[in-house]
């Protein structure tokens, strides 16, 4: 019962990024073809928005829901790790037509085909799990 209203948030998520069209396959591919500003536009307001949050959550000292203090340690962002990472990560996305979060999404909304790239995420976070400790970081 305490989990509830995540669960309700998460599905109010949900059906809000399926309304405003975000997980559509067309939007995404418009986005990567630079045809149309819908997605840039959601997701430099979601940019925003997390940089303002993180930084009332620094100036005001919230806490979790287990009532620990919550704080942000400095990454190392070793330029070509991210740039390596987003690289793959954007050529999936565009070759999938979903991120990974919507992907659920998008089974919710009987796209069940997607339940085949959602595997093939599992695969990938499993592979990288046994190569890790062999990868450079």
């Amino acid at each position: 019962m305490r989990y509830l209203k995540f669960l309700l948030i998460g599905i109010l998520f949900g059906i809000t990024l399926y309304k405003a069209e975000v997980v559509s396959w067309f939007r995404i591919q418009e986005m990567f073809r630079f045809q149309s500003f819908h997605m840039y536009g959601i997701i430099g307001s979601a940019v925003v928005i997390g940089a303002a949050l993180i930084q009332l959550i620094r100036r005001t000292s919230l806490k979790d829901m287990y009532g620990h203090l919550i704080s942000f340690s400095d990454k190392d962002m070793s330029f070509p790790r991210y740039i390596l990472g987003g690289t793959i990560f954007g050529l999936g996305w565009a070759l999938i037509g979903a991120c990974p979060g919507p992907m659920f999404i998008l089974v919710g909304g009987n796209a069940s085909y997607f339940l085949i790239a959602i595997a093939g995420a599992v695969l990938g976070t499993f592979v990288y799990g046994v190569l890790r400790p062999k990868l450079p970081h």
